[in-house]
């Protein structure tokens, strides 16, 4: 006997809300049907997947397995349904979407109209996080795909690329380095740099393409947002690290910040990201992730 996709969902969602009732009420179901789903699943498994304790809900080992491997399971099941639902009909449906914050604010605005007017049956969802929490949500099928930045690690993911992103530095005016037309990379001092706080892929990706390592202390400044650390540079803070497309879209249109480009290591290869669509492996959207790679290419 085989557990059934309901009780799968109790599991899940009982491991997301950490009680009973909750989980019940996520559900739409009463507790006493809920905690039977989990019994019956628990005599399937001849194990037991949680422990009951006054308060609090905790997973057994078993259980904690067996939560992994009930969304992927409901994971392929509702990519199953979408593509029935839409065969024929490429990005047409609910699709949800997510973003990294140092690319949504700049490609979206750019490339939503175009693609709603190709695709006017597309219901799309986005939701804006770090790159780590979208990896996970890719995985547990709470994403069909993400907007995101390589180089990052990606076992299990599958990605179509939208372009490439120059990284350029972003001084303040009065700075010496804004004095140069093209910078080199040695002339980045790590003690005088600001970033975005830890977390953000743009911070590790530009730090790794110049050899320099954070800058450390209680007294260093980090920025939540692109927007934020513009403005600390302009205050004269410090010296940053820009993506392209967030100066094109006129973030740094100050008299206070100087954008400057880097001499890559290698001569006419400056340091860049690779802006990508992601997808988890085996997806049945997998194809229209493709589509829209394809109808947010970078100019």
């Amino acid at each position: 006997m085989l557990p059934t996709l309901r009780q799968l969902q109790y599991l899940k969602l009982l491991a997301e809300h950490g009680s009973f009732s909750r989980a019940a009420e996520a559900a739409h179901v009463s507790q006493p049907a809920l905690s039977t789903g989990i019994q019956e699943l628990e005599r399937i498994l001849g194990a037991p997947v949680v422990e009951r304790t006054r308060g609090a809900v905790i997973l057994t080992a078993v259980g904690e397995e067996a939560v992994v491997r009930a969304e992927d399971v409901l994971a392929r099941t509702e990519d199953m349904v979408e593509a029935a639902r839409n065969a024929g009909k490429p990005l047409s449906g609910r699709f949800r979407l997510g973003v990294i914050p140092t690319i949504a604010p700049f490609l979206l605005p750019a490339k939503l109209p175009g693609l709603k007017t190709a695709y006017p049956d597309l219901r799309l969802f986005i939701r804006e996080d770090l790159t780590p929490r979208l990896v996970a949500a890719l995985k547990a099928g709470h994403l069909d795909a993400a907007v995101i930045a390589l180089p990052y690690d990606t076992p299990g993911l599958r990605h179509a690329r939208i372009g490439f992103d120059e990284i350029l530095a972003a001084a303040p005016a009065a700075h010496p380095l804004a004095q140069a037309e093209v910078l080199k990379p040695g002339a980045l001092d790590a003690a005088d740099l600001i970033l975005l706080e830890d977390g953000h892929c743009l911070r590790d990706q530009a730090l790794t393409a110049f050899d320099l390592e954070a800058p450390r202390g209680e007294d260093v400044f980090a920025a939540t947002s692109l927007h934020t650390l513009v403005q600390m540079v302009g205050s004269g803070l410090g010296v940053s690290f820009l993506p392209e497309m967030a100066v094109k879209a006129g973030l740094a249109s100050t008299p206070a910040v100087a954008v400057r480009r880097i001499e890559g290591r290698k001569k006419g290869s400056p340091p860049n990201r690779e802006i990508v669509v992601a997808w988890r492996a085996g997806s049945s959207r997998a194809a229209e992730a493709k589509l829209l790679a394809e109808a947010m290419t970078l100019e």
